[in-house]
């Protein structure tokens, strides 16, 4: 029997809606080169997808707003006097390279591109600032005693703990909590709640970690202004209020060093 016209237009009608409801349906972000991966974990080209938390590109960010050369301002000099003080047997020494810095970089053409170029050397150095204390010089890949620890917030039923494994701190900003290594995972296409344990293996993807919260929760306070104190604050609130002044200090004293080796005035509300 053939189908009469309105069948087909109604089938046709249903194919189409089909195909505009499929990006929503996959949550997997392997997005065609012309969608976005909404902060959800899903395809599409709305705002919704390419907007607040856009996860991969056509992402509707703002572009950068200079031509800050980073490879010029992180030099192997730079990068190697952070190295060599530490200690000799650390396990970071060798992992930790410059080159696996670059590399990571490259997902976020953002990161130090914000603002003028004072701007963007105080945003390295801020970056290089909390690398420093997190890691020892780059001596550490992992928490100390991390194994101890129990990281696993349940109530965040999206990012269920694997038993198995542990989200203690790893890599240059101590990447810590299932729902941070679920959501970097996420973005950055690794399996963050079954192998963590990949942030202090691969470099490349240890830095990108590092690179992926600064730009989520570091970056869009330090570069409208807030000030050295907001970056700890992002980073670990903890510290805050009095509670650890001898860390705070800590963090403080690299990024003023840092700023004045890089010739940039550290500006005000350092603590937080």
């Amino acid at each position: 029997m053939k189908p009469n016209i309105s069948t087909l237009l109604f089938t046709c009608t249903f194919l189409v809606g089909l195909l505009f409801l499929e990006p929503a349906a996959s949550q997997n972000c392997n997005c065609g080169c012309d969608m976005c991966c909404s902060q959800y974990g899903y395809c599409g080209t709305e705002s919704a997808y390419c907007g607040k938390g856009c996860q991969g590109s056509p992402c509707s960010r703002p572009p950068p707003s200079n031509n800050a050369y980073i490879p010029g301002i992180v030099t192997a000099s730079f990068f190697k006097r952070i190295v060599d003080k530490s200690a000799r047997r650390c396990s970071g020494r060798g992992f930790y390279t410059r080159d696996a810095f670059l590399k990571a970089i490259k997902v976020y053409p953002r990161f130090g591109r914000t603002g003028s170029i004072a701007d963007s050397k105080r945003e390295i150095v801020a970056f290089f600032a909390h690398v420093t204390h997190e890691t020892g010089h780059f001596c550490y890949k992992e928490e100390i005693n991390g194994h101890s620890r129990n990281y696993c917030d349940k109530s965040q039923t999206r990012y269920p703990c694997n038993p198995k494994k542990g989200y203690y701190g790893r890599g240059p900003l101590q990447l810590t909590w299932n729902y941070n290594y679920g959501k970097a995972g996420k973005s950055l296409r690794f399996d963050g709640l079954n192998n963590p344990d990949i942030v202090a293996r691969d470099p490349v993807v240890s830095f990108k970690t590092a690179l992926w919260f600064w730009m989520n929760n570091v970056h869009p306070g330090f570069t409208s202004g807030k000030g050295f104190g907001a970056t700890i604050r992002a980073i670990n609130g903890g510290e805050c209020n009095g509670n650890s002044p001898t860390v705070v200090n800590s963090r403080v004293s690299y990024y003023t060093a840092y700023c004045k080796q890089f010739g940039v005035p550290a500006g005000k509300k350092l603590r937080c």
